[in-house]
């Protein structure tokens, strides 16, 4: 077969006429020959199978950039690329997806007022914070109020004062009016402010690209439990003897998992563990999730530092949320489970139980 016109090669490969002379400017797919004398752009036969794949990865929403740089690679490792990037588009259409869900919740708030049939809320809480058995100092920050529970794990040469300053940014959501109709503003707003205070203290710092934090934190609304999350601190929620993990840690092997590259078992005890993608800190992907949780009677919520998660097995956690009924021994029992495991790093939990209001004698 010889060489295809550009209409023909454009039929043939799925790409239009516009789009493959695009592709030849940009030195993406160059013509096998172009005519001398009519500047016509001629393709070789070959040249299909090529041009095929960059109409798919085009199809996949693929910058050009990245095409190109498919382009030159094996088959082996042009698919490890394009399940690299597409296990991105995925935590990327994720965390939009727990954004809409917020909105939607959001906005479907008609009044902040319960009916009068509804039946109050309220939490009881407790936290605790332990340096461990190996590091000689806590870099980790816990905040437990009636509105406003928090766990931030610091790093680096400042990594306590990073740490600090975040949960302090989020501390005017115990006392400042926060209307039902405001509430994602004032989050975002606080999340702004805690950014801007770690970045504060990074550009002060002998090594500034090492100073960071993550922050978890939730807001009481009287119903509702807004979640901010960035970093590998997590949120667990007992409910019905059932234990959730309701966040993803922001860690370099989790995306791995994400990916297929690593399985969860392997993961566990992976070295990089611990190797955060996403934290509050200078140079840092500072995004975070966001969403709102439907509070029930009953319900238990743990948030805590990777002290713990890393070291105390999930069914262990949920032994402790579901058998010691006060918030205050039972973050004490989880401490001293990190520890108990050899303490190898900070440890810091909050627990907060969604109860109906006491009664007052």
């Amino acid at each position: 077969m010889g060489l295809l016109t550009i209409g023909a090669f454009a039929k043939a490969s799925r790409l239009s006429p516009k789009a493959l002379r695009l592709y030849d400017e940009l030195g993406l797919l160059s013509p096998a020959r172009v005519d001398p004398v009519s500047s016509y752009r001629l393709y070789a036969p070959e040249q299909l199978d090529q041009a095929r794949l960059v109409a798919w990865l085009r199809r996949l929403g693929m910058p050009l950039a990245r095409i190109e740089h498919i382009l030159t690679l094996s088959t082996v490792a042009a698919a490890r690329e394009v399940r690299v990037y597409w296990a991105q588009v995925e935590a990327d259409t994720a965390a939009r997806r727990d954004l809409a869900t917020f909105l939607i919740d959001h906005l479907s708030w008609k009044d902040s007022a319960m009916s009068p049939t509804a039946i109050p809320l309220e939490i009881r809480y407790a936290a605790l914070s332990d340096t461990g058995l190996v590091r000689e100092n806590n870099q980790d920050t816990v905040h437990a109020g009636a509105r406003l529970l928090a766990v931030a794990d610091g790093f680096g040469p400042q990594g306590a004062p990073a740490s600090a300053a975040a949960v302090n940014a989020l501390k005017r959501l115990e006392t400042d009016h926060v209307p039902a109709g405001g509430l994602l503003d004032v989050l975002a707003e606080a999340i702004e402010q805690a950014e801007q205070a770690v970045h504060g203290l990074a550009g002060t710092g002998p090594s500034s690209e090492e100073v960071g934090t993550t922050l978890t934190a939730m807001f009481w609304t009287g119903s509702q439990l807004a979640l901010v999350h960035v970093g590998d601190s997590r949120v667990y929620l007992l409910r019905a003897g059932q234990l959730f993990q309701i966040t993803q840690d922001h860690t370099m092997v989790q995306s791995m998992v994400d990916e297929g590259r690593l399985s969860p078992e392997e993961a566990a005890s992976h070295p990089q563990r611990s190797l955060l993608v996403r934290a509050l800190g200078s140079g840092a992907d500072t995004t975070h999730d966001m969403r709102l949780h439907d509070a029930q009677r009953d319900d238990r919520y743990l948030l805590c530092s990777d002290g713990l998660s890393s070291v105390v097995p999930a069914q262990n956690i949920r032994r402790v949320l579901a058998e010691i009924g006060e918030p205050e021994q039972a973050v004490r029992e989880l401490i001293a489970l990190a520890n108990g495991a050899g303490g190898p790093d900070n440890v810091s939990c909050v627990i907060a139980d969604v109860t109906e209001p006491r009664q007052e004698p």
